[in-house]
């Protein structure tokens, strides 16, 4: 029974809209089958968003000066068949490669640089900056060609007096050599010697050599960032100290602080928005360069640093010093929300202080307000005693002019006391309805709710 053809059919759900295009995505960029020998050529360029179709144009063009078939309007890699040259385009997250290979099928004469067989001017051209380029030649190498001890003397001859760096790579199967260095026609050198390679083991492992280099440039992108805000992070630093002891003194208004602290605040926050995308890109860069280099299986070569023990030593601390400075950012956005804290703090006393000095003032001036009124009051009884005591008298009067019997002086000396309290004891009323009204009263605030709810 066949696996590929199974002898029945079964309806599916419909796909997911990424099913496919995740599916295919393991089986994207397989690596170039590679005779041997062979002359490779690859570079790696970043390309502004704006410049992704120029790009793709560029490469358009020169499929039709050759006649091949041109890429799609959304294709991200590319593989084509130039003459005697293969182009393989890839484009990545930031940027795209362009690998050139003179050694893709086997000839008499040789593999050739394959540059040569493309336009003069059309790599030239190419939309984008160049941050890695490289030339590796692919040679034969027997298990008995070389003893093990004379392998280093391999590359001495085609670095031009540079320390190599190398290893054997594949478990044993080629050996990798190279100084890492860009000389003067702005491309490195990389040599691989191949002794039990497959075609694609040979091309695999060339990828990850012209990887592990565009991944560190890449990776360290970071560091002129991170030396410049060295300094400045030395600045503020220094001024959030003098800040914070500012906070806790008295020396300075709450709004000269305030305004310090936005200053600081806004350049922090600037720097952050500034480096922070790149930071975090240098430390997932790093980590596929060491995940690249793991992939090598290197063993070593008697006299010759690796290729690890050589990004240990050069690679990392840079690497260290990007994921210092990022740290160290970071903290210090932290302390500067702190001193925020700190002088709300601060501000939040000062305000309760106010209010409760303005609470005072109130309080006094409802007392002066009060007695003062009560006076008014007591005053005004005088003349109001005084009128209905005049009234009763001309009352008294009346009623003795009919005939009843009534002195008038000793009615108005009678009702005198009985007038005036009576409104001594109406102003005493009205004095304790209206401190009953406006006083805080639970009972009397929770009384209409509970008729509320006895309502409903």
């Amino acid at each position: 029974m066949s696996i590929e053809q199974p002898p029945f059919t079964t309806p599916l759900p419909r796909n997911h809209p990424d099913r496919l295009a995740l599916a295919d995505e393991v089986h994207a960029r397989p690596p170039e089958a590679v005779h041997t020998p062979a002359w490779v050529t690859f570079v790696a360029l970043t390309v502004s968003p704006e410049d992704r179709g120029r790009e793709l144009a560029h490469i358009s063009d020169l499929c039709l000066r050759f006649g091949a078939v041109e890429p799609t309007a959304h294709a991200v890699h590319f593989v084509v068949d130039l003459d005697r040259v293969r182009l393989r385009w890839e484009r990545h997250g930031e940027f795209s490669s362009l690998t050139f290979f003179s050694g893709h099928q086997p000839t008499s004469d040789g593999p050739e640089p394959p540059l040569l067989a493309l336009p003069e001017d059309w790599l030239q051209q190419f939309p984008g900056e160049t941050v890695f380029a490289a030339h590796a030649t692919i040679e034969p190498l027997g298990d008995g060609d070389v003893e093990e001890d004379n392998e280093g003397d391999l590359a001495a001859a085609h670095f031009s007096g540079h320390i190599v760096v190398g290893s054997a790579i594949g478990g044993g199967a080629g050996l990798a050599f190279s100084d890492f260095k860009v000389r003067d026609d702005g491309f490195s050198r990389f040599l691989i010697f191949n002794r039990r390679f497959t075609q694609r083991q040979t091309g695999r492992m060339l990828q990850r050599l012209f990887e592990i280099e565009t991944y560190r440039i890449m990776a360290l992108l970071a560091l002129p960032i991170a030396r410049a805000q060295s300094g400045r992070l030395t600045r503020i630093e220094a001024a959030l100290s003098r800040l914070t002891n500012d906070i806790t003194g008295q020396s300075f208004t709450e709004e000269a602080l305030l305004q310090q602290l936005t200053t600081l605040a806004t350049e922090v926050e600037a720097e952050l928005a500034a480096s922070q995308f790149r930071f975090g890109a240098c430390n997932a860069y790093s980590e596929l360069v060491r995940r690249r280099i793991a992939e090598l299986r290197e063993q070593r070569i008697s006299g010759v640093q690796t290729i690890e023990e050589f990004m240990d030593r050069r690679f990392s601390p840079a690497v260290a010093t990007c994921a210092s400075t990022s740290q160290r950012l970071r903290e210090i956005s932290e302390r500067v929300s702190q001193a925020s804290s700190l002088l709300s703090t601060r501000v939040g006393i000062a305000s309760e202080k106010q209010n409760q000095l303005l609470l005072a003032s109130m309080e006094r001036r409802a007392g002066l307000q009060l007695r003062l009124q009560q006076i008014v009051e007591i005053v005004s009884l005088v003349p109001i005693t005084y009128y209905m005591t005049g009234i009763v008298g001309y009352l008294a009067r009346a009623l003795s002019s009919v005939g009843f019997s009534i002195n008038a002086e000793i009615a108005e000396g009678v009702g005198l006391p009985i007038i005036a309290g009576a409104g001594i004891l109406l102003a005493y009323l009205a004095h304790h309805r209206a401190l009953s009204d406006f006083a805080p009263n639970k009972a009397r605030g929770a009384s209409p709710h509970r008729a509320d709810v006895s309502a409903d």
